[in-house]
């Protein structure tokens, strides 16, 4: 029952209610509140505000208790997260604890999430590219997952529409397979990655070494300055929070600009239960939610609802949201909710000593990370005895040469020296996985969280195909690098469990036809025209693409024609 105590459901009635305040739920508040739609955004962690609750933000190397590091029992307690690159002692306020949100691993599957104001948009990587028409039509070409119901051409000027207003960097490369956007100044290549992008382009076909595309603000625009956010200072402590809002998230962008309008509300300390659906209405009238704090049940009604709870907790919701008329699930006539989840296979490593470049040094810092490879393999045609491909990411650095060996004077001035060591590049791959139904997120049958919640069984794994395509990235990197004069060549290949590389996708995908898919190509539930999904779990396949730049285009075009519907009295 709902607590009716409180208010009335009317003071509880919203144009729209939008689940989760991460990359894409911001966009979705944003977009219906410039239509001038009265929204309630529901977030089930704690309010960050920006600025104000980043509390490392301006801290210095010195003033952390474990000089950055997270102590061992600490460690112990949250073995799945401290894997995590960014679980450090400056960001680890960000990420949730293993044992406060736990979920069942049938296979082993490392869930990194993010419960505030903003989700993991204040810890993304943002690496941004857009997809090409090669990766929408790729299962439809492969025959590998359902066919996409949209195509490059469908999201281009959504891209184009996202882009200008997060600010993106990035340079025009004229590359079919990655696509070029509404960019900012890109940020330089140092000597030996453009050494070695020179080197790829004449010695290979197809083949290209660019500058990393990234959701920095390399030179502010006036909409970004409107927005209170100012250049990147390139300080490369994203993760702490970026007081100069430098970077793209929900919390220096999205959200105060949705607020601003003054038709948002936001409302945190909120575990969405399920969604309501009415079987007389034949639509879904509001949402229930779970106090965080007091435990309390509470009911929010709208004409439409956004989805954006991040790819597996939207499963999980729906998954929970059961009625007579969908007694597995909201919208499952299908039966396809919750699988083929699909993520991105970052299971190998490359690194290398580099002779020469003695006249150069790394001198500051490059928010963007370095190079990007786009994937070259089975982009125009099938070559390998695997599906699909993999990009490549692609780093080259010099540092000084410490020693950390003697006593005294010697041992202060081994690790004070300021001689310069050689120059080293590395690499990592980062592979699309193939949606299959084995792949897939259920509910657990008795377990329970602090809410009352169904915990999320997981069960994801690597297949054949991945190791297919690990062992031919060891092989065309070594031999890339080889070609280029690259020494002491060493490949490392991991055995981490899927979900550390953050890109889980699926379980509520886009499809044309409703009997094999969950959502329309307007990320509409084929089976419940007023509810929305266009977060992770939407996606139809992975590309091998970071993914977070198609959720907010995919967010930005769904709102459009959402409201444009509304106002026909379609939905």
């Amino acid at each position: 029952m709902a607590n009716l105590n409180i208010d009335s459901a009317k003071e509880r009635t919203y144009d729209a209610i939008v689940i989760g305040s991460g990359i894409s739920g911001g966009w979705a508040a944003k977009e219906l509140t410039d239509k001038g739609l009265k929204v309630i955004m529901l977030e089930r962690g704690r309010d960050v505000k920006h600025i104000k609750d980043y509390p490392t933000t301006n801290m210095y190397p010195w003033e952390f208790k474990h000089k950055g590091q997270i102590p061992q029992d600490i460690q112990d307690a949250n073995p799945v997260v401290s894997r995590c690159y960014a679980f450090r002692e400056d960001a680890q306020h960000f990420f949730v604890k293993d044992q406060e949100h736990p979920y069942v691993q049938t296979k082993p599957f490392d869930w990194i999430r993010g419960y505030q104001v903003g989700g993991k948009s204040l810890l993304w990587a943002r690496q941004t590219q857009r997809w090409s028409n090669f990766d929408f039509e790729g299962p439809a070409r492969d025959g590998f997952a359902v066919d996409w119901p949209i195509r490059y051409k469908d999201i281009d000027p959504w891209y184009s529409h996202v882009e200008k207003f997060a600010g993106i960097s990035g340079n025009k490369d004229g590359l079919a397979e990655l696509p070029d956007g509404e960019f900012l100044p890109g940020f330089p290549l140092n000597a030996v990655e453009d050494y070695f992008s020179k080197h790829v382009k004449g010695h290979y076909k197809n083949r290209y070494v660019i500058s990393a595309r990234c959701a920095h603000l390399s030179k502010p625009n006036q909409i970004h300055i409107d927005q209170g956010r100012v250049q990147c200072q390139n300080r490369n402590l994203c993760q702490r929070g970026c007081p100069f809002g430098g970077y793209f998230s929900s919390n220096a962008s999205t959200i105060p600009w949705a607020l601003k309008s003054g038709n948002l509300t936001l409302r945190p300390y909120s575990v969405v239960e399920s969604i309501i659906y009415d079987d007389k209405k034949g639509e879904a009238t509001g949402v229930r939610i779970v106090d965080t704090n007091t435990k309390q049940t509470e009911e929010y009604y709208a004409k439409i609802i956004f989805v954006n709870a991040a790819c597996l907790n939207t499963n999980l919701i729906l998954l929970n949201s059961k009625s007579s008329r969908f007694p597995n699930g909201l919208g499952n006539d299908s039966g396809v909710l919750g699988k083929y989840v699909a993520f991105h296979n970052y299971s190998a490593h490359i690194g290398a000593e580099v002779e020469g470049f003695e006249e150069w040094a790394t001198d500051g810092r490059n928010p963007a990370g370095g190079g990007y490879i786009p994937r070259f393999r089975n982009v125009f045609k099938q070559e390998t005895d695997f599906l699909r491909g993999y990009a490549c990411g692609l780093g080259a650095y010099r540092g000084y040469k410490h020693e950390g060996e003697g006593f005294g004077e010697n041992f202060k001035a081994g690790l004070s020296s300021k001689e310069y060591g050689p120059w080293y590049v590395g690499s990592h791959m980062m592979g699309e996985t193939i949606p299959k139904a084995s792949n897939f997120v259920a509910l657990d049958a008795a377990k329970k969280d602090a809410w009352g919640m169904p915990l999320l069984d997981i069960s994801v794994d690597y297949d054949d195909n991945d190791q297919k395509m690990q062992k031919d990235y060891v092989e065309q990197l070594t031999e890339m690098f080889t070609s280029a004069g690259f020494k002491n060549i060493k490949a490392e290949t991991n055995h981490q469990a899927p979900g550390l590389d953050i890109h889980e996708m699926g379980g509520v995908r886009m499809g044309n036809d409703p009997k094999t898919s969950m959502l329309n190509k307007w990320n509409q539930l084929h089976a419940c025209k007023n509810v929305f999904v266009t977060d992770g779990s939407s996606m139809t396949s992975t590309s091998c693409q970071n993914p977070s730049l198609t959720y907010m285009a995919l967010t930005a075009r769904a709102v459009d024609n959402a409201v444009s519907e509304l106002k026909k009295g379609n939905i």
